[in-house]
């Protein structure tokens, strides 16, 4: 399986999926904390992909999701955004209506991805 392949499988096999910088109990990026927060704000779990421990998934995702910095959140397998994208979104109130519908599809995946 490449790279590519590998990434969208893991889009599509997670209803909220984020790419990040650490993990959501230890982000190693300040805009990957502010988007771990607002997500968990949300109450709904989500998995997430540390890409400095991934550095493959690093290097290809940009090219993937036509995103070139992280974090990146993925919702139903499409891209939200990046940090400020996702925080204004969380700010009026449009992020907790997409997080609430994910996965309403009868997706049950909410493993953490690594």
């Amino acid at each position: 399986m490449s790279i590519e392949e590998t990434i969208q499988e893991q889009i599509g096999s997670n209803s909220i999926l984020l790419y990040m910088k650490g993990n959501p109990e230890q982000p190693m990026c300040g805009f990957s904390a502010q988007t771990t927060q607002v997500l968990m704000a949300c109450g709904k779990r989500f998995a997430y992909v540390d890409v400095l421990s991934n550095p493959e998934i690093r290097a290809n995702l940009p090219k993937v999701s036509n995103w070139p910095t992280f974090p990146q959140l993925f919702i139903d397998g499409e891209l939200v955004g990046g940090c400020d994208i996702v925080t204004e979104m969380y700010e009026k109130g449009e992020l907790q209506s997409l997080v609430d519908q994910a996965g309403a599809e009868g997706d049950a995946s909410e493993q953490d991805q690594d």
